[in-house]
């Protein structure tokens, strides 16, 4: 096994994107071990961070988004691909917009600037995973299967829906024959489809600098063709890039026919699935742990929860916990109740001679009622279900000592730690507050 590396020192690139039209400037940092790589929005509030790993993936239309919360970063495969290529396991990259700069649409400007910063290795050992089991997958016109084999390897063939261009190309990674193979490919598009991506609004920063453009038999580009099979080359970058978002580096030979960014991330998430699974099966056959068990056990439909209990599924505690009982539960809704006393230390302050319960709270109140639905899953026992936005937001009447805060909360979506929810507040059946919340879990390490 090899050591985990990363940047040396910081290097820097702007330009625009690609399908945003944005200027943007982006900035490569060392990161600890561990850490694998994050987008960093220096532009946001908080410098929200998004992973680099498929979980987070949100939109495969032409390129690979992912998000965390209301935080986007589209276009990320390129970047990615050169941190996989180049051996980079760690690093962070600040971005002050939404999309890394295209630069020429290869990830040429990208493995630049890592060599300017250089890489370096770090005591943590790198853990790739070996596939085992062979994975397929079809979808219409694409088929992709990965078998087991002792490096990475990736075949494929790439062609339009009317056979032009078919091209076919096989490489073994490595950093050599990443940089001197793969990198230089550029992204490229057919003629006919440049109408349809800017009425979706894509492609925004599209030009001959930063794509090649195919029209009928011919090839529209501002400089030769790099490689005799540069569009399936391309292809090959993608998915090298793609992958990446398993969050360590596979050994396998991936066959690819006609890949597209969707078929490559549902990939990625089956190899997740299969890394899984040894643990899995491992908790199949062993008893859990009490602690994991018993959240799961408690958050049923059809229970009524004391403030005893609330405290085993919900790790806040007072002054800041939110919920004193739960009085239903069941599928996605819940219900519960905060008595507000005069006790409440935020009275003291807000306001003197006239107190009345923080909105905020109320909508931390909203968020922990949500995340002890998020506890039916044993995985998230002893979590912090943290409050990162809201929309919809109204508060209609002020919420004062001696009030019960009835907290109702209907999940509506929930996608690995992150969950929204419809909350809604009220005083003896009139509506005080309500909202749609965006929380996420955390480890308590966190």
């Amino acid at each position: 096994m090899s050591q985990q590396h990363t940047l040396r020192e910081p290097a820097s690139f702007s330009g625009i994107g690609l399908h945003s039209g944005n200027k943007v400037s982006m900035t490569f940092l060392p990161a600890p071990a561990g850490t694998g790589v994050r987008f960093r929005r220096v532009d946001l509030d908080g410098r929200p961070e998004v992973e680099a790993r498929v979980e987070n993936v949100s939109e495969t239309n032409r390129s690979t988004t992912i998000a965390k919360g209301n935080v986007r970063i589209h276009t990320v495969e390129h970047v990615l691909a050169a941190f996989a290529g180049m051996g980079v396991d760690n690093a962070i990259v600040e971005l002050d917009s939404n999309e890394p700069p295209i630069a020429d649409g290869s990830s040429r400007e990208y493995v630049r600037m890592i060599h300017q910063s250089g890489v370096v290795a770090q005591t943590e050992v790198r853990e790739p995973f070996k596939i085992v089991t062979p994975i397929e997958l079809n979808s219409g016109e694409t088929s992709m299967t990965l078998f087991p084999h002792d490096k990475f390897k990736i075949t494929c063939t790439s062609a339009d829906r009317k056979g032009r261009f078919t091209q076919f190309y096989s490489v073994e990674l490595s950093q050599e024959t990443w940089e001197r193979d793969i990198a230089h490919a550029r992204t490229f598009c057919f003629y006919e489809e440049i109408e349809f991506l800017i009425k979706n609004g894509l492609i925004k920063g599209g030009s001959l600098e930063n794509a090649v453009v195919i029209r009928e038999d011919a090839v529209l580009t501002n400089e030769p063709l790099r490689y005799a099979e540069e569009f399936v080359r391309h292809k090959i970058l993608d998915i090298i890039g793609d992958l990446s978002l398993i969050g360590r580096p596979i050994l396998g030979h991936v066959i690819a026919i006609k890949p597209s960014h969707t078929a490559n991330t549902e990939l990625a998430k089956q190899v997740v699935a299969q890394i899984k699974k040894p643990l899995q099966q491992a908790q199949t056959f062993a008893p859990p742990p009490l602690a994991a068990k018993e959240p799961e056990t408690l958050v049923k439909d059809g229970a009524v929860l004391d403030i005893m209990q609330v405290m085993k599924i919900l790790p806040h505690r007072p002054p800041f916990l939110m919920v004193d009982r739960v009085t239903k539960i069941e599928g996605s809704k819940v219900i519960a109740m905060k008595q507000v006393t005069m006790g409440e230390p935020y009275f003291a302050g807000h306001f003197p001679g006239h107190p009345i319960m923080p909105g905020v709270l109320q909508l931390e109140a909203m968020a922990q009622v949500a995340g002890i639905l998020m506890m039916r899953q044993a995985e998230n026992a002893g979590k912090i279900a943290y409050f990162m936005s809201a929309e919809n937001v109204k508060w209609r009447k002020p919420v004062r000592p001696g009030d019960t805060l009835m907290i109702e909360v209907d999940m509506t979506k929930s996608r690995g730690k992150i969950g929204k929810a419809k909350g809604v507040c009220t005083v003896d059946g009139e509506t005080v507050s309500e909202a749609d919340v965006t929380f996420m879990l955390v480890d308590k390490e966190a």
